[in-house]
Order: structure tokens, then C-alpha cells, then sequence
């Protein structure tokens, strides 16, 4: 085991860990903006409404995310219209093609949260909005909506830490992510282990972050539901 290797690249694997928080950070900030509408229209019982989310969210919870980077990486450069538009010198880029393939796949996930959360809003407390004549949408405005962000909490930071592991395949469309930086340092020192290794701590570190910080949000999110003595 040579540490030394580790102590010489680890800041190269930092700038790497940049890069996958980046990606992270920016496709799940997109990702809750696209979920919100969608889980909205999952939740309703009118299959108009409920059919093209729904269809959606099958799609690309039932494919790998891997192709769909490569859809969307090599896919959209077959199109004409796309490479003559004005956002082609964006798509042709590795980087804004993985943010659009993960803010898409994490939004379907993200969406089908939402939904089972809003569907375990305790009804007593909808008959009691109802009751006091509020309408629908400052029901969900200020009921469901605010109860629902409080349940997922736990199941969306589960997803943000799937979605911050899964980010390693965006090193296969020449992005140079956490994974993507390790793999070019040991083309070139030959030491795998170590650099590996060095990435899953950072990898790890990562996770802690995260863990901890959803963990803040929902006591802060549930914080009415604590009992006081």
C-alpha cells in the first residue's frame, strides 16, 4: 500500500468530488422542480391528468440510468434540428448531459415519493380543512403539501445518496467526476487500490454529509410532532 500516491493525488480526487457534488446538487435542484408538478398529477384520481406522469416515471424508473446518459449523450446529436438549435453547444457538452439525465431520472423517483407521501396525509386532517371551507389549492398549500415534505424526508435522502453513487457513471461520457479523475490517475500510476480506496473514503465522507443534513431537515420539518413536557 503506497500512501504516498494517495497524499499526492488527493487533491486532483477533491476536484473530481467537486464536480460529482456539483452534479448532484444542480440535477437535484431541477430534479424536486420537475417532481413537483409530477407528483401533484400523480396523485390525482383523473387519468387524464395522472397518464403521461405516470408513463414518465415508468419509463425511466423501469431503464438503467446508464442509458439513459447514453440517450441522451449520443441520442440527441442524431437529431438535426437539435445540433442547427441555439442549445447545442450546451448538449454536445458531457457535463450538461449528465445533469439533464440525472435531474430527469431523479424527478421520476423524486415524483413517485411525493406521491405515496401525499397519499398518507392523515384524512382527519383534510375533513378538517374541508370542513372550514378551504379550497383545493390552499389545501395542499397549506396541509398536504407541508405534511408531505415531512414524510419523505428520510426516503428523498435516500434517493439524494443513490443518486450521489450513481453519479460515477456520468465517467463514462469523459466527464472527470470523483470516479472519473480515480480512473485517470491510475491509467497513469498504476495503483488502483489505492486510489480506489481513496475515493470510496471521500465517497463516504459525502454520504455522512448528506445523512446528516436530511437528518437536520426532517426534525426541523417534524419538529410540531415532538412532544413537550
Amino acid at each position: 500500500m503506497d500512501f504516498n500516491v494517495i497524499i499526492q493525488y488527493f487533491p486532483r480526487l477533491l476536484e473530481g468530488a467537486m464536480t460529482t457534488l456539483e452534479l448532484v446538487v444542480v440535477s437535484g435542484l431541477i430534479g424536486s422542480l420537475l417532481a413537483l408538478p409530477l407528483g401533484l398529477a400523480r396523485h390525482s384520481h383523473r387519468p387524464w391528468l395522472y397518464a403521461l406522469p405516470y408513463a414518465y416515471i415508468f419509463f425511466f424508473r423501469g431503464t438503467p440510468l446508464l442509458v439513459q446518459i447514453f440517450l441522451v449523450y449520443y441520442g440527441l446529436a442524431q437529431f438535426e434540428f437539435v445540433r442547427e438549435s441555439a442549445l447545442w453547444p450546451y448538449l454536445r457538452e458531457p457535463y450538461w448531459c449528465a445533469i439533464i439525465a440525472f435531474s430527469l431520472n431523479t424527478a421520476a423517483y423524486t415524483a413517485e415519493i411525493l406521491r405515496g407521501a401525499l397519499g398518507n396525509v392523515p384524512r382527519g386532517e383534510i375533513e378538517a380543512a374541508k370542513t372550514i371551507g378551504m379550497r383545493r389549492v390552499m389545501l395542499y398549500r397549506r396541509i398536504m403539501l407541508p405534511r408531505a415534505f415531512g414524510m419523505i424526508m428520510p426516503a428523498y435522502g435516500n434517493e439524494v445518496i443513490l443518486m450521489l453513487k450513481s453519479s460515477a457513471l456520468a465517467s463514462t461520457i469523459t466527464l472527470l467526476d470523483l470516479t472519473g479523475t480515480a480512473r485517470t490517475i491510475i491509467a497513469r500510476t498504476y495503483t488502483p487500490i489505492e486510489i480506489f480506496l481513496a475515493a470510496g473514503f471521500i465517497y463516504l465522507m459525502l454520504s455522512l454529509i448528506i445523512i446528516q443534513f436530511f437528518r437536520f431537515l426532517e426534525k426541523r420539518s417534524n419538529r410540531h410532532l415532538v412532544s413537550t413536557r
